[in-house]
Order: C-alpha cells, then sequence, then structure tokens
C-alpha cells in the first residue's frame, strides 16, 4: 500500500501492527556512533524515500537507520511506543493527546526557541497542549477550490466568496454536459468534514475544551449543503474521486474541491485559465476556511539516546532549511511548515500558488487535539445525512454534538 501526504487530510486507521518493514539506513558506511531509528509512513510521491536516507545520511553524530513503513502507520507507531523496540525518532499525525498525556513523547519546546512565530500557526496548533510543543510540523497539505475561469466567465459568474454564492455560482455553471461543482462522489461529507463549520465560524472544539457548534446557525450552515445536492449541482459518480483534478481538466466540472497536490498537474494542462479560493464564508460571523493537516517528526519517549534524537529532529526540521524546502516541493506539492520558507520558495511566489500560500496563512485551521475518530465519524455520519438525505440539520446537528461532548469528556478524564 502506497500512501502520500494527502492523507493527513482524509482521516482513517485500520488495525494491525506489521511486523515485517523495509529498512534502509541513511548513512551508507554503516556510521560507527550511536544508532538512531527513524519511522516514516511510505510516502507516494517518487524520490521521497531516497531524499530522507539521504538528509539522514548528511548527519554526523550519530547512525541513522530510515525505516520506510507501509500499511496503516499510525496503528504501527501507536503500538511500537509501547514497547523498547520502537524508533527513536518518527514521522506522526499528531501525537494524540493519550500518546501525550501517557508520556509516550518527548518535550520538544525547547527545540524551537527563537523560531516557533516562523512556524504556521495553525499546523503547530494540534501539536501543542498546555503550551508545550510534541511534534515540529515538517510540511503543510492543505485543500482548496479551484475554478475554470473561462467557465465562470462565460456563465456570468463570479468566483464565489460566500457559501450563497457558491450554491447559486455552481447551479448557474450546471448544464448538459458540465456540473457546477465536485465536492466528491458522495457529495462532499467525507471530504469537507469541519470545514464548513469553520467557514460559519464555529471551531469543532474550543479553546476550553467544548463542543464549538451547538448553535443553530452552524445548522443553518450545513443546511445549504444540501441545496447544491437537491439542485443538483454536484457532480457525483465521477471516474476519480476529489483528490484526484481529472473530472475538472476533463470539464466535468466548473469547480472541484481538491488538494494542493493537484496543482502542477492543473497548472500543466489549463496554464492561466484557472483559480483558487477557499471555502467561501457564511453567516455574520463566517470567515474563510482552509483545512491544514502536517506530519511532524517526534521522539519516542523510550529511546536510549533521548537527547541524541532531539538533536537530529532539531537539525533536520529546524536547522536545515534546504532541507526542509527540498521535502516540500521536490517530491509533490506542499507548503514548508516555516512561514519564511513559503514565502520564499520559487514556485509558491507567483499565480495560485502564492494565493494558496496566503490563504492557509490567514484561514488555515487543522483538527484539534480533542476532536476523536469517534466524534469525527458522528459527525460525518450526520453530515452525509444531510447533503444526500435531506435529514434535518438541526436534529442531525443535535445528536453530533452529544456524541461529540461524551468524546471529548472520555479523552479528558
Amino acid at each position: 500500500m502506497t500512501i502520500s501526504r494527502r492523507t493527513l487530510l482524509a482521516a482513517g486507521a485500520g488495525a494491525g501492527l506489521l511486523t515485517a518493514c523495509g529498512s534502509n539506513t541513511g548513512r551508507g558506511d554503516g556510521g560507527s556512533g550511536p544508532r538512531l531509528s527513524q519511522w516514516y509512513h511510505q510516502y507516494g510521491e517518487p524520490g521521497t524515500e531516497r531524499a530522507v536516507q539521504r538528509y539522514a545520511a548528511a548527519f554526523r553524530k550519530a547512525d541513522v537507520s530510515v525505516q520506510w513503513r507501509p500499511g496503516n502507520y499510525d496503528q504501527q507507531t501507536a503500538a511500537a511506543l509501547l514497547t523498547d523496540s520502537g524508533p527513536d525518532v518518527f514521522e506522526v499525525n499528531g501525537p494524540t493527546l493519550d500518546q501525550i498525556r501517557g508520556g509516550q513523547v518527548l518535550d520538544l519546546t525547547d527545540l524551537l526557541a527563537g523560531v516557533k512565530d516562523d512556524f504556521n500557526p495553525a499546523v503547530l496548533a494540534p501539536k501543542t497542549h498546555e503550551g508545550r510543543i510534541y511534534g515540529i510540523p515538517q510540511v503543510i497539505d492543505t485543500q482548496l477550490l479551484y475554478y475554470r475561469k473561462s467557465l465562470l466567465r462565460d456563465a456570468g459568474v463570479e468566483p464565489p466568496t460566500t457559501l450563497d454564492a457558491l450554491v447559486d455560482a455552481a447551479r448557474a455553471l450546471t448544464d448538459r454536459k458540465t456540473k457546477g461543482l465536485f465536492l466528491g462522489n458522495d457529495g462532499g461529507a467525507g471530504v469537507l468534514g469541519g470545514t464548513p463549520l469553520y467557514a460559519a465560524g464555529f471551531p469543532l472544539v474550543t479553546d476550553d475544551g467544548r463542543v464549538g457548534f451547538d448553535d443553530p446557525a452552524a445548522a443553518r450552515t450545513l443546511g445549504k449543503l444540501h441545496r447544491l445536492y437537491a439542485d443538483k449541482s454536484l457532480l457525483l459518480g465521477a471516474p476519480a474521486d476529489w483528490s484526484d483534478p481529472s473530472a475538472f481538466l476533463q470539464g466535468l466540472t466548473a469547480m472541484q474541491w481538491s488538494g494542493l497536490w493537484a496543482l502542477p498537474q492543473i497548472k500543466r494542462e489549463l496554464g492561466d485559465d484557472f483559480g483558487v479560493l477557499p471555502f467561501p464564508a457564511d453567516g455574520d460571523r463566517g470567515r474563510p476556511a482552509v483545512p491544514v493537516g502536517a506530519y511532524g517528526a517526534a521522539v519516542s519517549a523510550r529511546s536510549r539516546h533521548k537527547d541524541l534524537a532531539k538533536a537530529y529532529v532539531k537539525w533536520l526540521w529546524v536547522e536545515r532549511t534546504d532541507y526542509q524546502k527540498d521535502f516540500a516541493l521536490s517530491y509533490g506539492f506542499h507548503i514548508p511548515a516555516r512561514r519564511s520558507l513559503a514565502t520564499e520558495a520559487e514556485p509558491l511566489r507567483e499565480g495560485p500558488a502564492a494565493d494558496v500560500v496566503r490563504f492557509t496563512t490567514d484561514h488555515g485551521y487543522a483538527q484539534p487535539l480533542l476532536w476523536t475518530p469517534a466524534g469525527q465519524t458522528a459527525y460525518q455520519d450526520a453530515l452525509s445525512r444531510i447533503i444526500k438525505g435531506g435529514a434535518d440539520p438541526e436534529r442531525e446537528l443535535r445528536s453530533a454534538v452529544r456524541k461529540v461532548a461524551e468524546e471529548i469528556a472520555r479523552v479528558r478524564k
């Protein structure tokens, strides 16, 4: 199973710990100093594995063995952290609150002394608990709304900056050959998640640890997503799902929600005939919303070389800015986690790519630590019933609020 960095934004984890995984040492000569084990999930972008081996080989204070882990990576690391045979340094889509509270990962706050404010706060926030940082973000992945300039111009439609305008635009852009909007083959429940709530001004979880969307206005926002479905403005049953831009490139849809990773291909095929937008704001308290995610580097509390492992993480993900830019932009298309690097990186300085960087800086949000898989499932099931079944948004949201509140209470015990 080969996956890419985009899986950050499509949550899901299987079961089971793989016991046989490939491993490569970053240092070709076998090394002679202390040995560190470093784990990565298996990326889909060609060249990534060789790149991280090259980074590891350049660290002269230890012999760093890089392991490329296929399969259900989050499950593997969760199990490995409970043993003495796990990695010293590992990539993580977290850490989780349980791992932090259980003392399974080291506090890395001191590694960002003097540079913390340079890291995008949206991706740093879910790696922070009670003011302490437990993971150093590596790159940023994000999702956004692509629109075909020529199709909007021919229909007399302006790029939508509100949810109401998006609904109207999707309807106006729909004809016999082209649908107005593609949010995924399930109508958008899976990929959008909490993004419409943030666009309406409601976080998934508040700063003081309460459900953030227990409000009738939040239900009204979700109800507008059903209008897209009821108007038959949504493309459904596309040959490839939302993460692939082929429906947009083939003219099956005038607008598509997809990931930053699709931008280079869209640029190659459409030239300047496209633009990008955040998810549009809704309501008086709303603002545009951009979901972001970032794998980070963490250090196991069971490492026999804790100080050296922390030094390696600081060297690679704080000091070696050249490697950080290379990792973000040479293997796929991503935003460096540090704002200064995102600003100066040549591929991100102009056009839609620069717009995405700005949107991510101004409107980015990440799922909070208290947002559990069970809470997410309850919410997304409710959202699916609202979008596709026309279920009453207030009733569905009340049910989701109860489940999420129970989950938050369980996790905070």
